[in-house]
């Protein structure tokens, strides 16, 4: 990957589950849920041998133990598995400055400097994957390619305890070969409008010119034009508190009809979904940003009682808060989206699991 950056995104295999099946031997080897149980209870994360019955994280404990009878629940323990994150995240430090961290367990580095002189990105992974088991007893999944974009799908390739290798003569090619479900950035909502439209794996984005994803998609369609060949420019920042993240937009030309607004709104709802997917965090305060033609600003806000991260959430209550803009007739030249009051998923989860 010489004359490129060096991009390893590593997944930590079950974080939470294999934890607890580390630190209690009766757990090994048994369908584990890090949750509550009961009626109220969720998932908060499966051991593999329970996700070979379907149990996945966010799913209802009581759906859990119907798809898997023997399932084993653990309460969660945060400080635990923070432990554990601080313990990894020393060992990334060793490799390189620049770490992004996504949750307590997966993170980008960017390994484009090769602080000790190992060689290669695919030789730093491997030796990071090998300290991370010889210091916590767990394993590790890493990508390793020449974006973030394709590192995350590759740490995903082989897991558990996998390394994927995409060099960037391969990465269009692995890219048209996956579903646009996998991809980084395309929720639900975006992969089944685009299902509509006749896009269902990386090949079929590809075939779309620039013009016809903006059109459909707004500002991320160029997001998407990009990622369907493999191009991805963003790069590994270091963790940064976040107060609030947002999209907006500027249009060429004024909207001054409701339909147009709402129109509009789709593409800018998508790249917010996009950094809110990338940073991991969800908040309680979304907030419509509107600038009219003649440069006067008015925002409409609305505060939940708990953090949210969905996307037909968010386009919801965005859709509720353009219904309240005045005037819409005297043009609007500036629209945007925010999610503020911040939250990271481990303060949502554990806020859940300590109210059930």
């Amino acid at each position: 990957m010489t004359g490129e950056r060096k991009i390893i995104h590593i997944d930590m295999d079950a974080f939470y589950a294999s934890v607890e099946q580390r630190d209690d031997p009766a757990l090994r080897g048994k369908p584990v849920a890090v949750g509550g149980e009961g009626g109220r209870g969720v998932v908060a994360a499966a051991s593999y041998e329970a996700r070979a019955f379907g149990v996945k994280s966010a799913m209802p404990s009581v759906t859990a133990i119907r798809q898997c009878p023997g399932l084993v629940f653990v309460r969660p323990r945060f400080d635990a598995y923070r432990a554990v994150s601080q313990q990894i995240r020393a060992i990334f430090a060793d490799y390189t400055d620049l770490i992004e961290p996504l949750s307590l367990d997966e993170a980008y580095l960017d390994v484009t400097i090769d602080r000790r002189g190992i060689g290669t990105a695919t030789a730093i992974g491997e030796e990071i994957r090998a300290r991370i088991r010889a210091d916590t007893g767990l394993t590790a999944s890493a990508g390793v390619s020449y974006n973030k974009f394709i590192a995350k799908l590759a740490s995903d390739q082989n897991k558990p305890d996998g390394l994927c290798v995409i060099p960037p003569r391969r990465g269009p090619a692995f890219v048209a070969s996956l579903p646009v479900r996998r991809f980084h950035g395309i929720g639900p909502v975006t992969a089944a409008r685009m299902e509509k439209l006749g896009i269902h794996t990386g090949a079929d984005l590809r075939a779309q010119d620039r013009d016809f994803l903006v059109r459909h998609f707004g500002s991320s369609g160029d997001y998407f034009f990009g990622a369907a060949r493999g191009i991805d420019e963003r790069p590994v920042r270091s963790q940064r508190p976040l107060k609030s993240v947002g999209a907006e937009t500027t249009f060429g030309t004024d909207l001054t009809e409701i339909g147009a607004v709402h129109g509009a709104a789709e593409g800018i709802l998508d790249s917010l979904m996009r950094r809110l997917e990338s940073a991991g965090v969800a908040g309680r305060t979304i907030t419509l940003k509107v600038r009219y033609a003649d440069f006067r600003q008015m925002t409409r806000s609305k505060t939940l009682s708990h953090a949210i991260s969905d996307g037909e959430t968010i386009a919801r209550i965005a859709g509720e808060l353009i219904e309240q803009i005045p005037e819409v007739s005297r043009g609007i030249r500036l629209l945007g989206v925010t999610l503020s009051s911040i939250e990271t998923g481990e303060e949502r989860l554990e806020q859940r699991v300590l109210a059930l």
